[in-house]
């Protein structure tokens, strides 16, 4: 008869359960990283990121439009911390919003590139959420 320690070790082992943490914990981690990082600017002028049509039809200056990205994120990555079943989607989503914006920008096709291999990433942090995810 097996312990609930001896299966939580069998799980923990999985190659598939490792994965699954291994994107939970970063798609969690990242977008609050990011979305800090608005405010302090500390690893790039965020600013610079917003496509110029993104920026003549929003009501806000470009600065306080990624203040509100950076808050946007910060959100979505504590969901992906509590619900990562849900939250993976929304960071999706979310990434799929940033790789159109990137895409109205002359020079950022290779970030857009990256971000949809993350927003794969995330998709596949949903999937594995369905099996790990209580």
């Amino acid at each position: 008869m097996a312990t609930a320690v001896g299966v939580h070790t069998r799980v923990a082992g999985n190659p598939t359960y490792q994965a699954y943490w291994i994107l939970h914990v970063g798609f969690a981690a990242l977008p609050i990283i990011a979305g800090f990082d608005k405010f302090v600017h500390l690893l790039v002028n965020w600013d610079s990121y917003l496509a110029p049509a993104i920026a003549r039809i929003s009501p806000v200056s470009p600065h306080n439009f990624m203040l509100a990205v950076g808050v946007i994120e910060i959100v979505a990555g504590i969901l992906v911390a509590i619900k990562p079943r849900i939250g993976a989607y929304v960071v999706a989503a979310w990434l799929w919003g940033i790789i159109i914006n990137l895409l109205l920008v002359s020079g950022y096709y290779d970030v857009a590139l990256r971000d949809f291999g993350l927003s794969l990433g995330a998709l596949a942090l949903a999937r594995l959420s369905m099996n790990f995810d209580n």
